[in-house]
């Protein structure tokens, strides 16, 4: 494994490979990075993983300070699974050496679900992602689908940009059915527990739904009902097409999706 500090190191040390696999990270490694990472072992030569903290794609500052990022236990990690060829460690000036303002602009009907509460966030995401895959020039990209509108916007962006293949990775779960998410490690025991519930009870409506025939509906007054049980603020929970991200009225084709803070702690996830 070898870790690369600046563009030049990785320019130099990638040039002899055309197969190779990025796994994009802001740290906090867990398990479902080390799935992404198996998965690129499986279908690429060659296998980098980045672990840069955009703080372009944070619409909070507040949430910037605490996202939880521990370089050396992320490496301590990473080093032990023992199947990754380089990480890129890039600072701000490298990812930014271009000091020219960002263009990207997301379309009024793609302001829906987190582009819709966080402002300016996939702007930053769609920006650092189409300058890692710039200078990293991968054959494959792969992405978790927890965050799915991401992986969405991020394939339909970087699709006629380049030849790098956005490759989508199921959501890993743990053993009490909660997403596995770098803000998990912001979470108290009890605060879990709230996380677990809520998983649990939005499976029970994905099995709901077939009975209804305004699911739209249904789901409104299921996300009040769930708010008041379990203490939370819910910002969406909703039936979307995963084609188009459109709301949808069939379980066809289609995921729930929802956002919601336990404190001031945001997760995210889909069904």
């Amino acid at each position: 494994m070898k870790i690369l500090l600046n563009n030049k190191s990785l320019s130099n040390s990638l040039r002899p490979f055309k197969d190779i696999g990025f796994v994009p990270t802001m740290g906090g490694i867990h398990k479902g990075h080390l799935s992404l990472i198996k998965k690129s072992n499986q279908m690429c030569k060659k296998t980098i993983v980045s672990i840069f903290v955009n703080p372009k794609q944070f619409n909070n500052k507040e949430d910037l300070k605490k996202y939880p990022l521990n370089l050396n236990n992320d490496l301590s990690i990473l080093r032990k699974s023992k199947k990754i060829d380089f990480i890129f460690l890039p600072h701000f000036d490298d990812i930014y050496e271009n000091k020219k303002k960002s263009k990207i602009y997301i379309n009024k009907k793609d302001k829906i679900l987190c582009a819709k509460f966080r402002n300016g966030h996939f702007e930053g995401v769609l920006d650092v992602m189409n300058r890692l895959t710039k200078l990293i020039k991968p054959k494959k990209i792969f992405m978790g689908q927890k965050d799915f509108q991401q992986f969405y916007l991020v394939k339909r962006y970087l699709k006629n940009r380049y030849k790098s293949i956005v490759i989508p990775c199921k959501t890993i779960r743990d053993k009490n059915k909660v997403a596995l998410s770098s803000r998990n490690q912001l979470l108290k025991r009890s605060e879990l527990i709230i996380a677990s519930k809520l998983s649990r009870k939005v499976f029970e409506l994905k099995k709901e739904i077939k009975k209804q025939r305004n699911i739209k509906k249904f789901l409104i007054i299921k996300k009040n009902e769930i708010q008041k049980i379990l203490k939370i603020k819910i910002e969406y929970l909703e039936l979307r097409n995963i084609t188009n991200l459109e709301i949808s009225e069939t379980l066809n084709r289609s995921k729930i999706f929802v956002a919601y803070y336990i404190n001031r702690i945001r997760l995210i996830d889909n069904f």
